[in-house]
């Protein structure tokens, strides 16, 4: 890949789509991840305002300083690139405070997991309807459309998607070569939503180099049974979240009216 001029036809294409949408800018939540650090700096090569949010929920120290890093190497680079950092903390804990919590333990941290996702989701259109601006996706290929590893309404709401047709090695590729701070670029991948260290890799079972290598197969038509060992597990592991997820990656499901129904 080219991923300078990868870079570039991305950044062109943002550029585009604000423009037919009639929008002054961009809003990316950066968490202090690669894939937030990418989608943030090709928003900002468009050349138009890009506001990057921080919205700490019980947030590991590590994770914060990184993204503090990374906002302030983009407005060293950028003009327009601005910033808000909005503690969440309070907001989540008093919205728990409302909920019943009658839920098995797993359950329950699943759910306050995605609503730390939603809650920042909220954020990010509330500061994009003061800025006449755009949510800029963060995801990647992996997590969008073969695994699902995102929140429904939460990270998944967003209004455009830079690289989602990149796989986490072309974003560690992209985010190399357009400088992104070594940090983040080393940092092991998570979604900092259990507040534990968890890192995406515990949380799946597989790495992305794995899951990767695991989109191949499958798309090639084959099935964990054609496999020993690893890789059998790796490839299991894929489909399952293929299959458990897919209502994550389709449009909500509508239910048509007969037209004999319509009829009086």
């Amino acid at each position: 890949m080219n991923c300078l001029k990868t870079a570039e036809h991305i950044a062109a294409w943002l550029d585009s789509y604000a423009a037919g949408a009639g929008v002054d800018g961009f809003v990316v939540g950066v968490s202090g991840g690669v894939d937030s650090a990418l989608s943030s700096t090709l928003a900002a090569m468009t050349g138009r305002p890009t506001l990057c949010a921080t919205m700490p929920i019980h947030q590991a120290a590590s994770h914060v300083s990184r993204a503090e890093e990374h906002i302030a190497w983009l407005k060293g680079r950028f003009p327009r690139v601005g910033s808000v950092d909005i503690n969440l903390t309070g907001v989540y804990e008093n919205f728990l405070q409302g909920l019943p919590c009658a839920a098995t333990d797993p359950v329950q941290q699943m759910a306050n997991a995605n609503s730390r996702s939603r809650l920042r989701m909220t954020t990010l259109y509330y500061l994009a309807a003061l800025n006449n601006a755009l949510v800029v996706g963060t995801g990647n290929k992996i997590e969008d459309y073969a695994i699902g590893f995102f929140t429904k309404y939460g990270d998944g709401g967003v209004d455009v998607s830079p690289i989602a047709d990149l796989t986490k090695s072309e974003v560690y590729a992209l985010a190399s070569a357009l400088g992104v701070c070594e940090s983040i670029r080393s940092a092991p991948p998570t979604d900092g939503l259990f507040g534990d260290g968890r890192t995406d890799e515990q949380q799946i079972g597989a790495t992305y180099a794995e899951l990767e290598w695991a989109m191949e197969q499958v798309d090639a038509g084959a099935q964990a049974e054609d496999f020993e060992g690893r890789q059998r597990e790796v490839v299991a592991i894929y489909i399952r979240l293929n299959r458990a997820n897919r209502h994550k990656m389709a449009p909500a499901p509508v239910c048509k009216i007969p037209d004999e129904l319509r009829e009086l």
